[in-house]
Parts: structure tokens; sequence; C-alpha cells
């Protein structure tokens, strides 16, 4: 099924995959090596394998593209997490064979991770992203990568349990400035991530019966959402139609920001100050979720009805969300302790009753 030959001192091999020629060196002067070379991509071929000179061509780099191309056409949101991803590991993997990436090098690329003071959540999205470009590799036709080596996983410590207390957030809606009070007074009810919010239209808005509503496929878990507005967001709401009329034409953005007469994009500068002026210094916007996850289940509002709210689609993170802090657990503590007190006394009731009674029959039966 194939020859081996000589250029110069080193032997090369020939062998063919559905009539297609493949030629390979061996980089060695030696004929046993060509012949065990020969041997084992007449294997590969025999089991219906693409020879390992070809996957020896693939290099990480064509595996990223890959990648980023699948994410754009599936429409993942998460494309700008993922080029992050990889703008890191091309600092170790960019230009490297496929063939080449294992186990022992991977925990390298950790290693060096941690060195920089990467968080282990951070390394473990890169992680992902690799095994994620592997797999595909692995699945197209042809495919790639003819095998994806173990990757082992960090240890993350707990997620994140930060909420603002309602104190708090009066503080923060003191010191915020004025652009960003509404999308902070909806954040904190409803507990839509951030960019749901800010790009959030007029035509996504009920005036009539005060809906607003996210279509299918503008959310992250790309299902619809509808969120009817109470007394408080209603004024908000009403104040920001007038809003929209500032600087000579109709702005379509339901939260503008009306000095570049557009959209708000980038707060973290506003955001960070706020925080700061208002002593809540570490706290981050997403914390509003959390707040407005225990809320909701706080007043009651059945635990499904507040999923379908904030866009929970699973419920083990929604139980991450729901966040007990130290008040709850007091409270748990009371309440314990006034069931037991409630159960001793009806304990001590039962007692004294069953006592006269057995005092009466007694008496019955002495006389």
């Amino acid at each position: 099924m194939g020859t081996i030959y000589k250029r110069g001192q080193t032997y090369w091999v020939q062998y063919y995959r559905n009539g297609k020629p493949y030629r390979e060196s061996t980089k060695s002067s030696k004929e046993k090596n060509a012949i065990k070379l020969l041997k084992k991509r007449d294997g590969e071929i025999l089991e219906g394998k693409f020879p390992g000179i070809y996957f020896e061509k693939i290099k990480f780099d064509e595996l990223a593209e890959d990648l980023k191309t699948d994410y754009r056409i599936n429409n993942r949101k998460s494309l700008d997490r993922l080029e992050l991803s990889i703008s890191h590991l091309n600092e170790t993997f960019k230009g490297m064979k496929v063939t080449s990436i294992d186990t022992p090098y991977i925990k390298r690329y950790i290693e060096k991770r941690m060195e920089e003071g990467a968080a282990n959540a951070t390394i473990n999205r890169e992680l992902s992203a690799l095994r994620r470009m592997l797999m595909l590799g692995a699945k197209l036709t042809p495919p790639k990568v003819s095998r994806v080596p173990f990757i082992p996983m960090m240890k993350e410590s707990n997620p994140r349990k930060g909420f603002f207390e309602h104190e708090e957030y009066l503080a923060l809606m003191n010191v915020l400035p004025g652009y960003l009070k509404a999308v902070v007074t909806f954040a904190y009810k409803v507990g839509w991530r951030k960019g749901e919010i800010i790009n959030l239209t007029w035509s996504q808005v009920d005036r009539k019966d005060w809906i607003v509503y996210l279509n299918p496929g503008e959310t992250k878990n790309d299902e619809g959402r509808t969120v009817y507005l109470d007394t408080e967001l209603k004024e908000v709401f009403k104040k920001q139609w007038e809003l929209r009329k500032k600087g000579g034409r109709l702005l379509p953005y339901l939260f503008p920001n009306c000095e570049v007469k557009g959209k708000i994009k980038n707060f973290m500068r506003s955001w960070k100050t706020a925080c700061e002026d208002a002593g809540l210094n570490g706290k981050l916007f997403h914390d509003f979720r959390r707040t407005a996850v225990r809320n909701m289940v706080r007043a009651g509002i059945p635990e499904r009805v507040a999923m379908m709210i904030s866009g929970h689609k699973t419920r083990s993170v929604f139980d991450r969300y729901n966040i007990v802090n130290d008040a709850d657990l007091k409270e748990a503590a009371q309440r314990q302790e006034r069931y037991i007190k409630k159960q001793n006394k009806h304990k001590t009731a039962t007692i004294s009753k069953v006592s006269r009674i057995d005092e009466k029959r007694g008496l019955a039966s002495n006389s």
C-alpha cells in the first residue's frame, strides 16, 4: 500500500488513502524507522482513520477560528467572553500543533495563569474554551482532532453572594447621576441583566397596560419574558417617555444617554464613583439580580413566577441567587423557638387534660 524512499540521508514514506497520495518524512536516516512509520500509517488507513500526518498539520489557531465561527453562526451571546478567553490561550498555544497539546502542557498553562494572578473561575472559562474547540475539531467532517486530551479543571470558590439591602439601595440612589437612577430602579425591582435593560426600546413597552417585553432571542437563554410594572416603575417610565424628546429628536431607547443622543453603553466609571460615595465599595450592578430574586421570594411571590420575571431557566441557578443573610438566619431561629414553645404549651395542656380525666375516673371508681 505504500513505499519508502530516501531524500539525501532522510527516509520518506508514501501511502494512499482513497486514492490520494500522502508523503511524509520520517526525520530519520534509519530504514527500520521508515518501515515502522509506514506500517503505522497503513494500519490507521485500514481502520478507516485519517493518517496521523493529517492531524499534525492542524494548529491551535485554526481551531480557535473554527470555534469563533461556530459562535457567530449560532448567535451565541457569549462571543465577547470567548474572545477574551482565546486571547489568553493565544499567549501559550498560538501557532502550536494540536497534536502537541496534551495534559502536562495544559497543566503548565494553568500554573502560568495562576502565577499571573488569574482567578480559578477565570482559568476554568479559558480551559472550557480550549475543550470546546478541541471537541468541535473532533466532530467536524473530516475531523481535525484525533483525540481530545484530559483537561483538568480548577476548584472554584463559592459563587458571589453580593446583594443590596434596601438602605444600601437608597443610599446609592442618592449619589447616582440622573441618567442612571431609572436604570437602577428597574434593576432593583426586576433583576434583569444590565445588557437586557440598557438595550430596551419603546417598541418593547405596552404603555396601555404598562408591560415590558423581552422577545425570544433577546435574552441569554433565548426565551421571551414579560413584566408588569408596579406603581413606582410606571411613574419612572412616564418620565422616561418625556425624556425621549430631549435633544430635538425622538430617542428610541427607554434609558437613553441624552448627552450623546443614544443608548447608555458603559457606565462603569460613574457606577464606581457612586458606590464609593455611598460607602458601597465592591458592589456590582449584577448584585441587583440577586437582590430582586431575594426580595421577590421574601415578598411571598411564588418561586416559579419569580423565575419567570428574573429570567432564570434552571432552579439550581435561581437557588444560588436566593441568598440567605444573617437576618434571615436570626428570623429562622426565632421562628423555630416560637414553634417549639407552642408545641410545649400544647403538650402541657394535653398532659393537664389527661390528668384531669384520670382524676375524674379515679373519683368515680372510688364512689
